[in-house]
């Protein structure tokens, strides 16, 4: 597994920030000219060798400097640009004082190559040089990270474009790569250790006496208290939707502040394909330009049959690639907000360098409802307490039925419409996609599963009494919206994926957590209590079923091995590295075991990997 963070780093950590601290009073001139990290560049490594360096530096941001951890000096670093069916050779070299390591997120290659400590290689030892050699046996958009403590939010990240040897089937003039990330200027480790002393340590938006007063308004008084009180019988927070917040936090684009505006420049007319990255450390966002309609292609790095929308949720490591076409001669703001609404990553599209447009109103920030605890489900014994669509509400409630209200995505003649607003080209200048049968397949979980007797123990806060599969519901606040949001069901390969076997077995996997004590597992264990591994027979198609018995999404990340999310497309399941899986959900995913080799499988929010939810997959022979 990763390096767990330690108190060494944290005692070291805290020293240099004082040290900083005293820097920036008696040298500025030196922080800023001869120390600080690059940000925002789109540097472009390529060829048969490339050379990696990490190393200390100072990150300034907003005026305030801080200790980084940078790949070849840049915040994010280099991107490295290579092509499908090349022999690739990285030689990375560690300069910290500690051990390091670069896991390539979402490259299939040999576990000895993949990066993560403990599970597959030793690691990269203090000043040594560590030589990845793989051949490259895909395309599309992608990145790489440490795999070892806080590294990766001290700025340890950085994009990896692979070029297809075949012509991509869709055409832009302009490619850019948009990443997106979370700084705060408090240490890994004293994060970690504040969400240890109280979960909710950086949620500022909690409930108030004066939205209690409303809430008695629109209820009346007696169902608004009961509402309340069990919220607060349960220990559980309906605000709780992000662990570290905006509080700490700054969310990033390409490595510069709200305030940096990174800005990708174009001429009116060009398409312009947008590569975009969630490299954040525990931040999901929910993306969109306002003015402009995104056409998804692409989906973790696979082609995907295109789909038009106006906003996406980005959950931790999933990776998009949308294509857009301004037609007016101004500015557009791409805009990323945070799921819990405590702040936002911004930048800009433009015609001219120095231009910005207009940012977007916050949206207050969601609530969680009786869906994200599994206690909305038809056919349950509710005593009374159903609502009319036979799901429960508490007294007072208004039901939620968890569905957007919202035009299905296949409405032809809104598309046109669309794309005629938003100066997309129209379809049929797109290259033909023969998509042969689009029948769908039956989804898993799609009726509601009562939860078994296994309340898996003292590290788990709760059960979802029933679980379901949410595949088609764009996300806790996003409910409600009038644009077009992307659904994990809009998602279908160009292409039938290869492996049509259906699966030989099933594995169910429950998604475990005590937030009130930060603790977070699989099937109630973490990781440090001496988990067996999840084991795969080579050659096998498996099915894997996520149960999520928290009040959190959790997005999941299998190394070296596609997941096929099992969303209803047939033949067409689209393939991820990595799936958000909702409160109370029951999500399945294909896999078919052609690694041999013991793999690293995780929750992709950092501190929820480094408080125990993370496991080892093996492939073997037996």
């Amino acid at each position: 597994m990763n390096d767990i963070i330690s108190r060494r780093l944290l005692l070291k950590r805290a020293t240099a920030l004082g040290v900083l601290a005293t820097m920036e009073r008696l040298a500025p001139a030196y922080a800023l000219t001869r120390t600080t990290a690059d940000s925002g560049s789109q540097t472009a490594l390529s060829g048969d060798v490339i050379d990696l360096t990490i190393s200390e530096q100072l990150f300034r941001l907003d005026g305030r400097l801080a200790p980084a951890i940078t790949i070849n000096g840049t915040i994010p670093g280099p991107i490295i640009r290579l092509k499908e069916g090349q022999s690739a050779t990285l030689r990375v070299t560690n300069r910290l004082e500690e051990s390091s390591s670069i896991h390539w997120h979402g490259l299939l290659l040999p576990p000895a190559v993949d990066g993560v400590p403990g599970v597959s290689f030793a690691g990269i030892k203090p000043g040594a040089t560590f030589t990845y050699r793989f051949a490259v046996k895909q395309s599309g958009t992608y990145w790489f990270h440490s795999h070892s403590g806080g590294q990766e939010l001290l700025g340890m990240y950085a994009p990896m474009i692979i070029d297809p040897v075949e012509p991509e089937p869709f055409r832009y003039e302009r490619d850019y790569v948009v990443m997106l990330s979370d700084w705060s200027f408090d240490s890994p480790e004293t994060l970690l250790s504040n969400l240890k002393k109280q979960g909710g340590y950086y949620n500022f938006q909690k409930r108030t006496a004066g939205e209690f007063l409303t809430d008695v308004r629109r209820m009346g008084f007696w169902p608004a208290l009961q509402n309340y009180l069990m919220w607060d019988q349960m220990r559980m927070d309906p605000t709780d939707f992000a662990d570290v917040t905006g509080y700490t936090f700054t969310y990033l684009m390409n490595g510069l502040s709200p305030g940096g505006n990174w800005t990708g420049l174009f001429r009116p007319g060009e398409r312009v394909r947008l590569r975009l990255i969630n490299a954040a450390s525990m931040t999901l966002y929910d993306v969109r330009i306002p003015g402009l309609t995104m056409t998804v292609v692409q989906a973790d790095g696979q082609n995907v049959q295109p789909v038009m929308v106006d906003e996406l949720r980005m959950g931790v490591a999933e990776t998009y690639d949308v294509i857009v076409g301004p037609v007016e001669d101004r500015a557009y703001t791409i805009f990323a907000e945070t799921m819990d609404r405590s702040g936002y990553a911004r930048g800009t599209l433009a015609p001219h360098e120095g231009m910005s447009a207009e940012i977007p109103a916050r949206r207050p920030r969601p609530l969680r409802a009786m869906e994200d605890m599994g206690m909305s489900m038809e056919g349950m014994d509710m005593g009374g307490m159903k609502d009319s669509h036979g799901g429960m509400t508490m007294p007072g409630m208004e039901p939620s039925g968890g569905t957007q209200k919202m035009k299905p995505l296949d409405d032809h003649s809104s598309m046109e419409h669309r794309q005629h607003d938003s100066g997309m080209p129209p379809m049929q200048d797109m290259p033909a996609i023969d998509a042969g049968d689009q029948s769908r397949s039956p989804i898993p979980g799609a009726e509601p599963v009562k939860h078994g007797p296994d309340d898996h123990g003292s590290g788990n806060q709760a059960v979802a009494g029933y679980s379901q599969n949410r595949l088609g519901e764009p996300g806790r606040g996003l409910e409600d919206s009038e644009r077009r949001v992307l659904l994990y069901t809009d998602l279908k390969s160009l292409t039938p994926y290869p492996d049509q076997r259906a699966p030989e077995r099933e594995i169910e996997i429950h998604l475990t957590g005590h937030m009130n004590r930060y603790m977070w597992s699989f099937d109630g264990k973490k990781y440090s209590e001496g988990t067996e591994p999840i084991r795969f027979r080579y050659g096998e198609r498996v099915r894997v079923t996520f149960v999520n018995d928290t009040m959190m999404e959790h997005p999941l990340h299998l190394h070296g091995m596609w997941m096929h999310l099992e969303n209803g497309a047939g033949a067409y399941l689209p393939r991820k590295h990595t799936v958000i899986v909702k409160p109370a959900e029951r999500l399945s995913v294909a896999i078919s075991a052609d690694a041999p080799g013991r793999w690293a499988f995780h929750c992709h929010l950092l501190f929820h990997m480094d408080a125990g939810m993370f496991r080892v997959v093996e492939v073997s022979n037996e």
